[in-house]
């Protein structure tokens, strides 16, 4: 497996890893872009030119992360070659679903399960609902075939998003990426750094991701009422305090960010469902340990396979971003320091993270969260 990565920045191209990588053998190219860059048609046409055989997917960003750092208005690229193991591609777009749900399960259905050793999945992050793509992507059922990956961004303006595989981006699409193979060890890792306080509460109201009431009670109130002088600074205070649920099928506990308010109805809407039943608490940041937990999650993919990755793909939840500001560079420095300064990094801020709560458990969608793919080909 070689990897070659490149940065778009400043009007110009610079590579990273001095590989020498033939254009031409290139299998997989991931681009990761600000959304006025895919809107464009020289993004993906210039990939194709210099990647001619390649299978490209495009996705739209809150942030680049390249190496340790992190970008805005960049393109971040990485080109991989793979010595025996096979990729297949597919998309769908979610008007070709009946559903969030249903879209997922054609996407998957696609897809040859025979040799299938992990499974990537970028998805639009404003017309599909992640919660449901990720119920339909856990009917994969193959042991140890982990299921990764997140929903694009479009900066802090939390609008439209695109994504494109094989064409220019655009909106509403999913693609999914297959990677086939005994010699290819995926591994992942998550981490969320906030803390939660307060009694555990019972969803009691809720549709899909828009939350109603807890214990009977006006949730935006007792939201409210917890916060104290920060309810004052709603919505935007929403950030530095997510909410903490217990899936009630599942009993995992997964984190959902709240994306706006609605002060006439009293509710709360979330980027991930809230299922009615659920368990609840609420949540605070700690910025140590929203940096710490980034280190978490590489050591936990560093569990799961010995080997030093050969490649990392980080994506993180813009809120994790809005909230760190100047700091934000210290969760790929930290996760560098865990692989030894040794393994290519690389991502994206998201409006929402796939990844297994357990090492190979189901996926689920997260909020707040940073999330780690690992890459090693045996050789």
């Amino acid at each position: 497996m070689i990897v070659e990565r490149y940065l778009y920045h400043s009007g110009k191209w610079a590579g990273k890893d001095n590989q020498a990588l033939d254009p031409d053998s290139v299998q997989l190219v991931l681009a990761f872009s600000a959304k006025e860059y895919l809107l464009e048609d020289d993004c993906y046409r210039d990939l194709r030119k210099m990647f001619p055989h390649a299978e490209i997917v495009l996705c739209s960003t809150a942030g680049e992360i390249f190496d340790t750092e992190v970008y805005e208005n960049s393109i971040a690229v990485v080109a991989i070659r793979f010595s025996t193991t096979l990729i297949k591609t597919r998309s769908i777009t979610i008007t070709e679903g009946e559903s969030s749900y249903d879209a997922g399960l054609r996407l998957l259905e696609s897809f040859p399960k025979e040799d299938l050793t992990a499974f990537l999945v970028l998805s639009d992050g404003s017309k599909v609902n992640g919660s449901e793509l990720t119920k339909a992507l856990n009917h994969i059922a193959i042991k140890n075939v982990s299921v990764t990956g997140g929903l694009a961004g479009d900066g802090n303006r939390f609008k439209d998003t695109l994504v494109g595989l094989n064409e220019q981006p655009k909106e509403g699409v999913i693609a999914g990426i297959g990677f086939y193979g005994p010699d290819l060890k995926v591994s992942h890792g998550s981490g969320g750094g906030f803390e939660t306080f307060g009694l555990e509460k019972k969803v009691t109201g809720s549709k899909a991701n828009i939350l109603y009431e807890i214990d009977g009670k006006n949730a935006l109130e007792l939201y409210k009422k917890y916060l104290g002088p920060e309810a004052e600074l709603l919505p935007g205070a929403a950030l530095l305090f997510p909410l903490s649920v217990t899936l009630p099928e599942t009993g995992e506990q997964v984190v959902r960010t709240i994306l706006s308010i609605d002060q006439e109805e009293g509710s709360m809407t979330f980027a991930g469902d809230i299922p009615l039943g659920a368990n609840v608490r609420f949540m605070r940041a700690n910025f140590d340990k929203i940096i710490f937990s980034a280190a978490s999650a590489a050591r936990q993919a560093l569990a799961m396979h010995k080997e030093v990755p050969q490649l990392a793909l980080l994506i993180s939840c813009v809120g994790r971003k809005l909230i760190l500001k100047d700091r934000i560079e210290e969760g790929p420095e930290a996760i560098n320091d865990v692989f030894g300064g040794k393994t290519p990094i690389i991502g994206f801020y998201s409006y929402g993270e796939i990844a297994p709560l357990l090492q190979h458990g189901p996926c689920s969608l997260h909020n707040q969260t940073m999330t780690i793919t690992t890459f090693y080909e045996a050789e």
